[in-house]
């Protein structure tokens, strides 16, 4: 059954969460002019993920809030506190989000991305969708509640965090490896990619939430071979003997698997659009999705993406090691097998080392979905929740090592004509304000009745 979503009568009569919509737009735009980049080398990483976290720390602590600020290593940082709810023998709600953006190309875009420019009915910046976003959405509330004296069905936790974006070492596998006292009593959490719309039919919205998430596997490939003068003949060289690894992982098709979650979703499609989804012709079908289908596509199917090469030092030298690196995503369900099939298909001369975080898949029913789902048509009566799978990965594996069952949920009713999945890393990344403040509304009503 869905919760109630009418307000309890004991709360105050300025019951809206008008400041908070108010406020989020500058939070999001103050929040990106942070220079939070993330390179995955630490080398090169400056303090910026810091100075966000304390700019947020800064933010819940004005109104009320008790924090936590911790670092990893100096200038990773991360900030936690608690709401109380009104009982507490609930499993707590953990509402996470990352401070970390990836790099920019400032001469690519229309505006600085570090800007945080508001104009053309956007926010616009590096960070904007992934997830500086839904991290101001989630403050605004937080902040809205303390300074109303809102108590929710449950403890909230909210945390906001580093290293996101290259694996989140320095920030929620630590913090759960270090802090685990921080997220005590969590049993469910909500974060990012995920509670966004795709127009269907004429006025039809799909609001996607993540259920499931592929596992990150990534691959380093090492090959040896006798060093020599690039002059010589040589049949024991390491590069060409890389390159055919590389090649045969990177062009080979796993094959098609339809997960509980695919499922699910191609039903619900059906259900409100009456597409049909064969399987002779499943990815094709998608395809009539509109652009999430790079999405949808990818969650079909085990991927296995070359991303790095490297080998030698000079022109005329062969030289006796050559590495490659490749960003494979993993199914639910199939993992046991996959380093197997990686290790056929790149062939014995080929070391493989592996960095994994398995894949998730939660149950795609629930009082939370009911209460993100009732959330999100108060604000939408045209709005439908429907379950996908993400095909990156986020913090959620982290929290999972935890028992927390994560979705991905960042309500966002977004315009039908615009390619959100494309700005996620992408040039000109930018959220509608109008969006940003519908996800105020909705975040709102769930965190009340959640």
């Amino acid at each position: 059954m869905a919760p109630d979503t009418s307000l309890p009568s004991d709360r105050p009569s300025h019951d809206g969460p008008d400041v908070a919509v108010e406020e989020v737009v500058g939070l999001c735009s103050e929040l990106i002019r942070f220079d939070s980049v993330n390179t995955g080398d630490p080398a090169t990483i400056g303090d910026g993920e810091a100075r966000a976290a304390r700019y947020l720390q800064e933010k819940l602590e004005e109104v009320g809030y008790e924090t936590t600020y911790v670092e990893a290593t100096p200038g990773r940082g991360n900030v936690i506190c608690r709401l109380p709810g009104a009982d507490p023998s609930r499993g707590a709600l953990l509402v996470h989000g990352h401070v970390d953006v990836v790099p920019a190309d400032a001469s690519e875009w229309t505006v600085d991305p570090f800007s945080g420019a508001v104009q053309d009915g956007y926010v616009w910046g590096r960070g904007a969708v992934d997830m500086k976003d839904m991290v101001a959405m989630t403050v605004a509330v937080a902040r809205d509640f303390k300074r109303r004296g809102v108590v929710p069905p449950r403890d909230l936790i909210f945390a906001f965090m580093s290293d996101e974006e290259a694996g989140g070492l320095f920030g929620a596998h630590w913090l759960v490896e270090h802090h685990p006292e921080l997220f005590e009593g969590a049993t469910e959490a909500i974060s990012e990619v995920g509670g966004y719309s795709i127009t269907i039919g004429d006025d039809e919205r799909a609001y996607l939430f993540a259920a499931a998430e592929k596992g990150v596997a990534w691959a380093t490939l090492t090959a040896t071979g006798r060093a020599g003068h690039g002059s010589m003949i040589n049949d024991d060289n390491a590069v060409t003997r890389i390159a055919r690894a590389v090649t045969a992982l990177g062009s080979h098709e796993f094959p098609i698997v339809r997960t509980a979650t695919i499922n699910a979703l191609l039903a619900k499609v059906t259900e409100l659009t009456g597409l049909e989804f064969p399987d002779d012709d499943l990815e094709g079908s998608i395809r009539k999705l509109g652009p999430v289908a790079r999405i949808l596509n990818a969650t079909l199917r085990n991927t296995a993406n070359p991303t790095m090469l490297s080998a030698g030092y000079k022109a005329n030298v062969i030289p006796s090691t050559a590495k490659a690196t490749v960003d494979c995503r993993v199914l639910p369900g199939s993992e046991d097998g996959f380093r197997e099939q990686v290790a056929e298909i790149v062939g014995p001369d080929v070391d493989i080392e592996w960095v994994w975080q398995p894949p998730l898949e939660y149950p795609a029913s629930g009082d939370l979905v009911d209460a993100m789902a009732a959330a999100l048509e108060a604000e939408d009566p045209h709005g439908h929740l429907v379950p996908y799978m993400l095909s990156g990965g986020t913090d959620n594996k982290a929290f999972a090592k935890l028992g927390v069952v994560g979705y991905g949920f960042s309500p966002l009713r977004l315009p039908a004509d615009l390619d959100f999945s494309a700005l996620f890393h992408g040039v000109d990344e930018r959220v509608p304000i109008d969006a940003l403040q519908f996800g105020v509304r909705v975040l709102d009503r769930l965190l009340r009745n959640c």
